[in-house]
């Protein structure tokens, strides 16, 4: 059996962990023993970026000849900040003149010269092409926050994303909650969905020695104890309430605390910065930007403690991380968070800045809570292997090409 996997994103934080998701899976696919044979569809920019995780039975290709690409149909994240914008005026010009209305792009007969018995989108774009199809929307977020996205954007998503899972032979998602969001959004058929949970993206990484955690201190100057958030600095990712959360623990408690953030930065970095600055926060917030995956590891096993306050996500990568590197959660209870922390993680309205800072407070001040949440994160984060997420996948792959399954694959779909 002949899989195209259709890889076609840029490395380096461009698309948060979504990145992660691919890497990993892609490694994992790679490890298994079997019959099938995989062809990685790489992005044109970065041909090679996945040639260190291939297994044998997986190949790279690049496409400059069908119309798809995931860095231009949902905006040019890795261009300049000036050129963005640009881009997004131009789009809202084209819009306004009654053009440019969004469609699902076609492949002109780029996926059927794969010789592929189907097709895997492991992110949100997809191509309509005469090959059957497994669709990964992660999450229907420009459904609940449309606030937080252009309205040309919230148009295209809503018509790539409505038709991927109306026209997919499987949906992959990764929570329950996104699950049920599609089925209730686009009156999809439960059993045509399929949850594929995420594992840590940190386990396909070189461990962190004594020597990487003080070089990691030495190269961001980071305080001795502090809080670490990692995380692109998106609307719906909740830095402002964060960031009112510690001026309130400075106004009322009197509780100067660290805060270490991560992530790529974007145009709304802006905005949080000039809130940090407006309350006086600038020498408690440190922002390292985009780190190397090893420094990720360092700064997770440094941190006293990881506080997750988005309003919105599909999966929960960073609870897993956080847990597979020893460092207690406090996290929203919001979406998908609660399904991916279980009982290993504190709780907080991440509406409240008010409930955010008595999280914080009690993680930064209570050494036995912290003790607690790290053992059961540490029982937590089992449940969770890339290998078994592979394995899951590689039992849909036979299924969508009609492939006998064994009683495995068989208790894997059920499960799933």
């Amino acid at each position: 059996m002949r899989i195209a996997f259709d890889a076609q994103i840029l490395p380096g934080g461009h698309h948060g962990g979504v990145e992660q998701v691919v890497l990993n899976l892609v490694r994992a696919l790679g490890r298994l023993d079997g019959t099938e044979e995989y062809t990685l569809i790489s992005h044109w920019r970065y041909p090679h970026w996945l040639e260190p995780y291939i297994g044998p039975n997986q190949k790279i290709i690049t496409s400059l000849s069908h119309s798809y690409s995931g860095a231009t149909r949902f905006g040019p994240r890795w261009i300049s900040v000036p050129a963005r914008r640009a881009w997004r005026k131009l789009r809202e010009h084209i819009a306004a003149r009654g053009g440019g209305a969004p469609s699902v792009p076609e492949s002109k007969g780029f996926y059927e010269s794969l010789n592929a018995d189907l097709v895997h989108f492991p992110f949100q774009g997809y191509v309509r092409s005469r090959l059957p199809f497994i669709y990964n929307p992660h999450d229907l977020q420009h459904l609940h926050l449309p606030q937080y996205f252009p309205a040309d954007q919230v148009a295209l998503r809503e018509t790539i994303y409505r038709a991927g899972c109306r026209e997919a032979r499987a949906i992959t998602v990764p929570s329950q909650w996104v699950k049920r969001d599609i089925v209730k959004q686009y009156a999809i058929a439960p059993e045509k969905i399929l949850v594929t949970y995420w594992a840590p993206s940190t386990d396909v990484y070189p461990p962190v020695t004594e020597q990487t955690l003080a070089e990691t201190r030495r190269k961001f100057n980071l305080p001795a104890t502090f809080a670490f958030y990692p995380a692109q600095p998106w609307e719906h990712k909740n830095h402002l309430r964060l960031i009112q959360a510690l001026a309130i623990l400075r106004a009322r408690a009197g509780i100067e605390l660290p805060l270490v953030l991560t992530g790529k930065a974007t145009e709304f970095w802006r905005v949080i910065t000039r809130q940090i600055q407006a309350l006086g926060l600038t020498r408690q917030v440190h922002f390292l930007g985009f780190v190397q995956p090893l420094e990720l590891r360092a700064l997770y096993q440094r941190a006293q403690f990881v506080i997750q306050p988005s309003l919105f996500e599909g999966g929960g990568l960073p609870i897993l991380e956080a847990f597979r590197e020893g460092a207690p959660v406090a996290c929203a209870a919001a979406t998908s968070l609660p399904e991916y922390a279980g009982d290993a993680a504190l709780f907080f309205d991440p509406l409240s800045p008010e409930s955010i800072a008595d999280a914080v407070k009690r993680m930064w001040q209570d050494d036995g809570l912290r003790a607690s949440l790290r053992e059961r994160g540490a029982m937590r984060v089992r449940a969770f292997s890339w290998e078994q997420t592979a394995q899951k996948y590689r039992a849909l792959y036979r299924r969508v090409a009609g492939q006998a399954l064994d009683d495995h694959d068989r208790a894997l779909l059920a499960d799933a």
